[in-house]
């Protein structure tokens, strides 16, 4: 999803990630921990899509100007996207821990549903749909305590 904020073309994106894991495993390289690693994809897709966003090739397929591709060669674009990625895998990852009815009506919220939505789409009382996610967000706001300035930053502009 990080390359595709590039190239907005979810195949090519998909395309640029694998030769980048490719090019890992061919080179053999050994990273330290795993924020190393993290580091190292993240910079690497970067500069693979902005080199492919360059091309000829692409540039005669898809109508993007200069000026585009310059605001997403900087670092402030850069460190947004990489924000968001990493929050969205914090939520992610801390969403998935929550007992299934929680994890299942915050899912559904994260997708945009309306509480009354919720309870027809899974056959509960509003009152239960209400229920979960106060006991949902109380979870999700212990288990993200620690990344809370991240999210935040994140969600309240």
């Amino acid at each position: 999803m990080f390359c595709n904020r590039y190239l907005n073309d979810l195949e090519m994106a998909k395309d640029v990630v694998q030769e980048i894991f490719i090019k890992v495993w061919n080179q053999k390289t050994v990273f330290k921990c795993q924020d190393t690693v993290r580091s190292y994809l993240y910079t690497a897709v970067k500069n693979r899509s902005l080199d492919v966003l360059k091309s000829k090739r692409y540039k005669s397929k898809c109508d993007l100007s200069e000026e585009a591709i310059q605001s997403m060669e900087t670092d402030s674009f850069f460190s947004s996207e990489l924000v968001l990625q990493e929050t969205a895998r914090l939520v992610d990852h801390a969403v998935n821990t929550l007992p299934l009815r929680c994890k299942k009506i915050i899912k559904l919220s994260l997708l945009g549903y309306k509480n009354g939505e919720i309870a027809n789409e899974l056959e509960i009382t509003l009152n239960t749909v209400k229920a979960q996610k106060k006991i949902a967000y109380r979870k999700l706001r212990f288990q993200l305590r620690e990344h809370i300035a991240l999210v935040t930053h994140i969600f309240l502009p």
